[in-house]
C-alpha cells in the first residue's frame, strides 16, 4: 500500500475525469442526454464532459451552483443560511443531447423527456460509503431537481450517477437520520437518501488506473481542511498510473467563490 494525501478540490477534479471516463457516460454523449445538474462537484464534472466535445473553454464552474455550504460567519454576513447561500447569475444546468450543448437549458426544462439510456448527474451532500448509499439536502418544496432526477431515474429507467466526494461521509443509517431531520419541528435542511450510484474518488481511482483505494485518515490544516488520506493498492502497472493520477490533480486549486 501506499498512502495519498487528497484534498477536497482534487478530490472533485479526480471524480470529474473519472465520470468523464465512465461507460454510461460516453454512450450517453454519443446517443442520448445527459444532465450535469449544477453543484460545486460537477463543475468538474462539466468541464471534463464538455472537454470531451470540445467545449470546456465555453464553461465556468464559478457560479455553477443553486446553493452552497459556507462558513457560518461568512453565510451570515452574507445574509444566508450556511447551506443554502445561493448567488444570482445562475447559467443553468449543463445538458448534452447527441454530443450537442443545449446552452442555458436546465433539468427542468428536459426531464419528461429523459429515456433509459439517457444519464442524470447529481451531486450529494452525505454518504454512506459502507451501503454506497446517497443523501441530499432539499430545501425546495416539491424536492427541487433532486425530484425531478428521481422521477426519471425511477419511472424512465434513467441512469441516476452521484458524484460525490467521500469527505461528505456520514456516520448512521440515511434513513434514519432523513426520518429526524424531516420530522415536523427539525430545523435546517430534509435530507433525501435516493436511489442511484454512488461515484467517488475510490471509484475513479478503480476505473481509470484499476487499482483500488481505501481511507486511512483525514483532517489536516493549513488548506489540508477536509483532506483524506487514501491507501492505493495494485500491481505495480497499477500502483505507477494511480500515482501519475493523483499527482496530475494534488495541485487543484480551490472551488472558485466570490
Amino acid at each position: 500500500m501506499k498512502q495519498f494525501v487528497l484534498t477536497p478540490a482534487a478530490g472533485k477534479r479526480l471524480i470529474a475525469q473519472g465520470i468523464a471516463a465512465h461507460p454510461a457516460v460516453g454512450s450517453a454523449l454519443e446517443k442520448g442526454t445527459i444532465v450535469i445538474v449544477a453543484g460545486t462537484t460537477n463543475g468538474y464534472v462539466a468541464e471534463e464532459v464538455l472537454a470531451r466535445i470540445g467545449r470546456a473553454k465555453d464553461f465556468s464552474k464559478k457560479r455553477f451552483f443553486r446553493g452552497a455550504t459556507l462558513p457560518p460567519a461568512r453565510a451570515e454576513s452574507e445574509g444566508a443560511a450556511p447551506a443554502s447561500a445561493g448567488q444570482a447569475k445562475f447559467p443553468g444546468d449543463v445538458v448534452i443531447a447527441k454530443g450537442a450543448w443545449l446552452e442555458g437549458k436546465t433539468i427542468f426544462d428536459v426531464a419528461d423527456d429523459l429515456r433509459e439510456g439517457d444519464v442524470v448527474l447529481k451531486g450529494a451532500n452525505a454518504l454512506d460509503l459502507a451501503m454506497r448509499r446517497a443523501a441530499i439536502f432539499v430545501l425546495h418544496p416539491k424536492a427541487g431537481t433532486i425530484g425531478a432526477a428521481v422521477q426519471a431515474a425511477v419511472g424512465r429507467r434513467v441512469r441516476l450517477i452521484l458524484p460525490v466526494g467521500v469527505e461528505k461521509r456520514v456516520d448512521g443509517d440515511l434513513d434514519d437520520l432523513a426520518a429526524r431531520a424531516n420530522a415536523p419541528g427539525s430545523r435546517g435542511p430534509c435530507l433525501f437518501p435516493v436511489p442511484g450510484e454512488v461515484f467517488t474518488e475510490i471509484d475513479a481511482i478503480a476505473l481509470l488506473t484499476g487499482a483500488s483505494a481505501c481511507i486511512t485518515g483525514a483532517g489536516g490544516i493549513g488548506g489540508a481542511e477536509g483532506c483524506v488520506w487514501l491507501g492505493v493498492e495494485g500491481t505495480p502497472e497499477q500502483m505507477d498510473a494511480a500515482e501519475k493520477l493523483i499527482g496530475s490533480v494534488a495541485g487543484e486549486p480551490p472551488f472558485p467563490i466570490e
